[in-house]
């Protein structure tokens, strides 16, 4: 029997969980991470199924979710709007008591973040945020997981969390749902975000969820946003669904490629990340994301490894 709703706990923002559940799961995801590369087996969501429901294409979404559902031993359902009823006539609402009636757990990829949370109200299990247009939670779950690895100790729980207090990220760019998601994560975690994106595609802070406006800084100049600056990250500069601005912001987001200069005024052991994919010689020279202080493709392989210990959390509650 399916718990009840009260019991359900879903991962649709950042702002969902507290410090110390992520304090719980990057200690968790470590374990996970570990195990993968000793080749250890660990199955612990064995006879549970994840449905993926798919309104925006992905790549590295679907396939680290599907790769490490199967890897904790359970199976999975993948939908898209095309073989499914999500995107025809029948409601929402209706769609998720069904789903939700057959499966454990739920991860939507879509357009507009009411139609995620309209799912969730009505889901029998847990519902996680695979992307939308305002958040994208498992990126910057990912994300802050890598920048802990590379700085942080070698230890895992609350002293994981100790390396981001005071830290500066510098987000170039677009104020979009990358963007926002930092903003909840400084907020949540103790650092600041630096952020400089060119006029007319600034970050609405009401629309990121945010009560500490201290959590973040803006800059008009990219390069200043930079200086001192712990982790430099930025994304594409049209997101998908606003591709009929493509040329228009081409022209606005000229001077926000992150360069070497930019990476030169950061601190000396800054890193760098991207969610992917990248256009290299738009968002990011090829020298950056290419170079010494990215690290792109742990945070790419990150995804899988905290979505695992996200969904345990999910399913399982606190193991040990």
């Amino acid at each position: 029997m399916k718990p009840g709703h009260s019991l359900i706990k879903h991962y649709l923002q950042f702002k969902d969980l507290r410090a110390e559940e992520y304090a719980y799961l990057f200690d968790r995801a470590r374990v996970i991470k570990t195990r993968f590369k000793n080749y250890e087996r660990y199955q612990p969501l064995v006879d549970r199924t994840l449905a993926m429901i798919f309104e925006k294409a992905s790549t590295r979404t679907r396939v680290s979710f599907e790769a490490g559902m199967y890897q904790m031993g359970g199976s999975v359902v993948h939908l898209t709007t095309g073989d499914s009823q999500l995107g025809r006539a029948e409601p929402i609402e209706d769609s998720a008591r069904v789903i939700s009636r057959m499966v454990d757990v739920v991860m939507i990829r879509t357009y507009e973040q009411a139609k995620l949370e309209l799912f969730a109200a009505h889901s029998r299990v847990p519902v996680i945020n695979g992307l939308t247009n305002e958040y994208h939670p498992c990126q910057i779950l990912a994300d802050i997981f890598t920048y802990i690895e590379h700085r942080g100790p070698r230890v895992g729980g609350g002293e994981a969390l100790e390396c981001l207090k005071g830290k500066v990220v510098a987000w170039v760019g677009d104020g979009n749902n990358m963007a926002n998601t930092w903003l909840q994560a400084a907020e949540a975690l103790g650092f600041t975000v630096h952020v400089s994106t060119p006029g007319g595609y600034e970050v609405d802070p009401e629309l990121a969820g945010i009560r500490d406006s201290s959590c973040y800084r803006v800059f008009n100049h990219p390069l200043e946003a930079c200086e001192g600056a712990h982790l430099v990250t930025t994304d594409v500069w049209t997101s998908m669904g606003y591709e009929a601005e493509n040329e228009e912001r081409r022209k606005a987001f000229v001077d926000w490629c992150v360069d070497d200069e930019m990476m030169g005024v950061a601190q000396p052991d800054a890193l760098f990340m991207h969610c992917l994919p990248a256009h290299r010689g738009e968002e990011v020279t090829a020298e950056v994301i290419d170079g010494p202080q990215s690290v792109v493709w742990d945070e790419a392989e990150n995804r899988m490894h905290v979505q695992k210990a996200l969904m345990e959390y999910l399913l399982l509650g606190r193991i040990g």
